[in-house]
């Protein structure tokens, strides 16, 4: 029996009772996967599916190329207590639907597997600012964080900073969260402030839609942009 262990990022019902799952494993990065019988009326697994649980799946052997891996078992490595808190639950959704996007063509990568979960623990902590950490550093994991410099303005086209505003949301305020997380040594330890989040949001999106040719902006954002109106 082989295995796999993975974040799930998002599934679709097949037929009466099978599923297919979409998730981001650590032993060879984005992976589908085809589960029998899991909404299956005596079935306890399908409580399972719920965006970003740590899963392990297990198969008999190795699908051929181009073909959906068969999971014969299913079983849950983490299940971070996430869903009772509307917050952490939106923003669970959020990042999921984010990473099921951005994560379909990537290869294994240890230190972004380690960095999910990481964001994982400080949201389960109440970190309400660690999504917003979570796609910067994402920004430096794909190899185009801005380059720090002296301007007060980022210009999110060019990822340089200057003297002279290019975009409405790369404000003063905004341009420094920015500055502050490109240089920061323990980045999730910065608490960007409720008022800044939802702009700060925006500003992240705008910077991935330049440097993203195919990036689409997650369906969930007015989701969990309506947690910081308040």
């Amino acid at each position: 029996m082989q295995s796999q262990t993975g974040f799930l990022l998002s599934f679709l019902k097949y037929g009466e009772s099978d599923a297919v799952l979409h998730c981001y494993t650590q032993e060879k990065g984005f992976q589908s996967f085809f589960v029998k019988g899991i909404y299956a009326p005596r079935s306890k697994k399908k409580a399972y599916l719920l965006p970003l649980n740590e899963l392990c799946f297990s198969y008999a052997k190795p699908c051929k190329a181009g073909q959906m891996q068969r999971v014969s078992q299913i079983d849950l490595v983490e299940n971070p207590d996430l869903y009772g808190d509307v917050k952490s639950s939106s923003i669970v959704f959020f990042i999921a639907d984010f990473l099921n996007q951005q994560l379909r063509n990537e290869e294994k990568s240890d230190d972004y597997y380690a960095e999910i979960l990481y964001f994982l623990n400080e949201l389960e902590h109440k970190n309400y600012s660690s999504h917003l950490v979570f796609l910067f550093r994402t920004i430096q994991w794909l190899g185009f964080s801005p380059l720090e410099s002296q301007g007060l303005y980022l210009n999110p086209e060019t990822g340089l900073f200057s003297n002279e505003t290019s975009h409405v949301l790369f404000d003063e305020s905004i341009s420094d969260l920015w500055k502050n997380l490109i240089k920061a040594e323990k980045p999730y330890s910065i608490q960007i402030p409720t008022q800044f989040r939802k702009k700060f949001l925006n500003s992240v999106l705008v910077f991935l839609h330049f440097h993203l040719p195919d990036f689409r902006t997650p369906q969930s954002l007015e989701i969990v942009q309506q947690i910081f109106e308040n």
